[in-house]
């Protein structure tokens, strides 16, 4: 049996230089509750984040570590009633173990809104999330937002122009995202980065509602998508969605030597592919709960490159001659294509959930048929009137050559406590 190097389940001895370092965040949400009113409220967040290093990765583990962060929110309103502007601004700090306390300040959102009735309009930095799924979402054009987190927080918003209608039963969204980066070269405009024209049209039919989505990427250019979701009864919802895309970013590996003296992969845009998702998930009377969701994912690589990708790895390994730094160096950058949004093309999804009073318990697991991978997650969260507890565990595993049980972390955790003001 491999043994695992454990680095992070044990107590933040180094709380305390931490704390020390965010004076300037603790005035600042001291002022922020002095001056609240009702468009203003935060969070104060204090959480630690253990990893667990895998003896079987092919790349050093992130450290762990602790952090404390305050999340400010406020709307203000303007003397012109129909103009408004809100901001949802994350300051805080983060100490990695055994290393120096580093600051966390950003901006989630910041934007300017005008409501003219029927129709809306906003500019600046703000969150825009599309589409029915919860493992994977094909149509989250703009946000393109991290699924499957351990705890969940507020992510950082899109530079956008965004121009809303809303009817009794439909609505229309017509926004241009990044519009920052028109000049920017294609490796600037990866992924969510990228300058796009996104339109959204949504439509309630009974218990039907029904979703067309359209996209157009500086270089990815034209994608076209479709969303559902029906409540089937009581205790039914079925929801699916898919997606064409003309071309894609993914990760390619340029041609060389074995041994490389930088990294060989990197980012390309690629032809035309598809992603689709299909889900179903039932809600007992008890608030207990079950979700299964199957999806396939065209953007990341096929099984031939993970192929060709566990064959350079073995060919790293037994390469005698260079010093071992080298080769240890080129095995980590093996590691550059688990940073995708699906590892393999295929995966289900189950979650199971139940949510009495206060609490929210749940368990889920996903596993990738291609190779048996899995990763399994615990979670409880205890919800007060203003204090929340955390506490989440995801363990990754499969056989040898699962992609799961060679990422450079076997387990990650996370302890959090927030107070709402």
């Amino acid at each position: 049996m491999p043994q695992h190097r454990r680095v992070g389940f044990s107590p933040p001895w180094n709380l305390g230089r931490l704390l020390g370092g965010l004076k300037p965040t603790l005035l600042l949400v001291a002022c922020h509750a002095a001056m609240a009113d009702d468009t203003a409220s935060g969070e104060l967040r204090l959480r630690w984040d253990a990893r667990d290093a895998n003896a079987a990765g092919i790349a050093p583990a992130s450290p762990s570590s602790a952090s404390l962060e305050a999340e400010l929110r406020g709307t203000w309103h303007a003397p012109i009633k129909s103009l408004s502007a809100s901001a949802n601004v994350l300051l805080g700090g983060e100490h990695p173990e055994g290393g120096p306390t580093r600051s966390l300040t950003r901006a989630n959102e910041l934007y300017g809104s005008a409501d003219f009735g029927s129709w809306q309009a906003s500019v600046g930095k703000k969150i825009v999330g599309w589409d029915v799924g919860y493992g994977f979402r094909p149509n989250d054009f703009v946000q393109q937002e991290e699924r499957r987190t351990l705890l969940t927080v507020t992510p950082e918003g899109r530079p956008l122009l965004q121009l809303e209608h809303f009817g009794a039963d439909d609505a229309a969204s017509l926004l241009w995202v990044n519009p920052q980066r028109t000049r920017d070269d294609d490796d600037a405009q990866r992924g969510a980065r990228e300058s796009a024209l996104a339109a959204r049209w949504y439509r309630r039919s009974g218990a039907l509602d029904g979703y067309l989505f359209g996209r157009w990427g500086q270089h990815t250019q034209a994608s076209l998508g479709a969303a559902l979701a029906w409540v089937a009864g009581d205790e039914l919802e079925l929801h699916a969605s898919a997606r064409v895309l003309q071309r894609h970013d993914g990760w390619t590996m340029r041609s060389g030597p074995l041994l490389s003296s930088a990294n060989p992969w990197q980012q390309s845009t690629l032809g035309g592919t598809a992603q689709w998702l299909l889900g179903a998930n039932w809600t007992g009377q008890q608030q207990q709960s079950l979700l299964v969701e199957f999806w396939h994912d065209g953007t990341t690589l096929a099984d031939a490159d993970w192929d060709a990708w566990r064959a350079r790895n073995r060919a790293l390994v037994t390469l005698a001659g260079p010093p071992p730094q080298a080769i240890a160096g080129n095995l980590a950058w093996q590691a550059t294509p688990f940073a995708s949004t699906s590892l393999r093309r295929d995966n289900l999804f189950v979650r199971a959930a139940w949510q009495p009073e206060h609490w929210l318990l749940s368990l889920d697991a996903l596993i990738t048929p291609a190779d048996r991978g899995h990763a399994i997650t615990a979670a409880v969260q205890w919800q007060g009137d203003r204090l929340k507890l955390n506490v989440a565990l995801r363990v990754y595993g499969g056989p040898a050559d699962a992609l799961m049980s060679q990422l450079p972390q076997r387990r990650v955790g996370v302890i959090a406590a927030s107070w709402a003001f």
